[in-house]
């Protein structure tokens, strides 16, 4: 253990690679004699591979045990610290990086960033992009806007809505896209649908988006816009949340923004990463990669720290798996949808050639059974074993 926390001092790092190392090396030295338990046979010369290990070593391996209460908020800012690390250094390496590399990586992550779930959320969102928030299902708005809710069918939304930045804690947002829909309606009318977006039509955006909180107490901060952004055009606007824009910004090499920095978000965060060679020439050469170019401006996000428990901890896995409603006299109650959302639902899935006609004819039924929470899915196959 002690050649593995030693190792780093005899590598060429950088000064922000140095600091990080001290930073991590500060904490480990508080539970020195728990880490000396554990038996080391990895000895990366890598930086990031030796944060991969300790890391490991801090989550999995580490006696918890024999932990005095007072270590255990060292050990988790120990795993922070390495998260964070790992995330920055893998984010750092996008300022170099050729587009086969970072296919190569992507893929070789898939499992880790539950790729295809998040995929599926980008196919579903990609025909919701020209309609107006005003005119979405509820459902379809927080999807779009990033906020996971109980109320969403996992039979129709089978991926989580919050990839690709949480807007979960932005209730104020929230509560005004719930009220004003039509006024980011305006703010997202400035960005083209394709094509060039110039840094007029982001300004313009920007102003716009701040008229919409107008009448409240609640202030514009940037990850809900940018969030909407991404879903607007994905190939242009990268989203970001407070949690994730220290190692961002350090990996771009500048100082970290605010979250009510909106000007800077475009000088600091869109140009940089236009800037990129793997961004400026994506040679697709595969309907994956096509698809991966068409959404290049959020490739970013899957280069932060990712684990097993990634793709475990997705809201749409958590819903799914979620213990069958007890009945009603019990005294829970299932999550009702609006009948606008519980007719949306059904039609789209009516509108599924298979569905035999007189399963169509109970549309009314069908209708009824989901606006109390049951999944589209579900009762149809219930008619389907009824009525044959």
């Amino acid at each position: 253990m002690k050649k593995l926390l030693i190792s780093p001092s005899k590598m060429a790092l950088g000064e922000q690679e140095s600091q990080i190392y001290q930073n991590i090396l500060k904490q480990a030295t508080e539970i020195s004699l728990n880490l000396m338990a554990v038996k080391v046979d990895n000895h990366p010369e890598d930086f990031l591979l030796w944060c991969y290990e300790l890391l490991d070593i801090a989550k999995n391996r580490i006696n918890f045990d024999l932990l005095d209460d007072h270590q255990l908020p060292i050990v988790k800012k120990l795993q922070d610290l390495l998260s964070n690390a790992i995330s920055f250094l893998q984010l750092k390496t996008l300022r170099i990086t050729p587009w086969p590399v970072l296919v190569s990586f992507i893929e070789q992550h898939k499992a880790l960033l539950a790729l295809d779930e998040q995929m599926k959320l980008i196919r579903y969102l990609a025909d919701k992009r020209s309609t107006p928030l005003k005119e979405m299902i509820v459902e379809d708005r927080l999807a779009f806007s990033g906020k996971h809710t109980t109320s969403l069918d996992t039979s129709v939304y089978n991926f989580d809505v919050e990839w690709f930045s949480s807007t979960k804690t932005a209730k104020g947002f929230h509560q005004l896209l719930a009220d004003l829909p039509g006024a980011f309606d305006e703010a997202l009318a400035h960005i083209p649908h394709e094509g060039e977006v110039s840094e007029q039509d982001y300004q313009r955006f920007v102003v716009a988006y701040f008229m919409a909180f107008n009448d409240s107490d609640e202030k514009p901060t940037l990850a809900p816009a940018t969030r909407l952004l991404a879903m607007r055009r994905p190939d242009v606007f990268t989203p970001v949340t407070s949690s994730k824009l220290d190692p961002l910004c350090s990996a771009l090499g500048i100082t970290k923004l605010s979250n009510r920095d909106f000007e800077r978000y475009w000088q600091d965060i869109v140009l940089s990463i236009h800037a990129m060679p793997w961004f400026t020439m994506p040679s697709a050469a595969n309907e994956f990669e096509h698809e991966l170019a068409a959404i290049k401006a959020l490739l970013p996000c899957w280069f932060y720290y990712t684990d097993k428990e990634t793709a475990e901890n997705s809201n749409y896995l958590k819903l799914l798996n979620k213990p069958v409603r007890a009945s009603s006299t019990s005294g829970k109650k299932a999550t009702r949808r609006g009948k606008e959302s519980a007719e949306v639902l059904v039609d789209r899935a009516l509108s599924d050639e298979s569905i035999p006609e007189h399963i169509r004819a109970k549309r009314d039924s069908i209708v009824a059974e989901v606006e109390k929470g049951r999944s589209v899915d579900e009762t149809i196959s219930l008619m389907r074993t009824i009525f044959g």
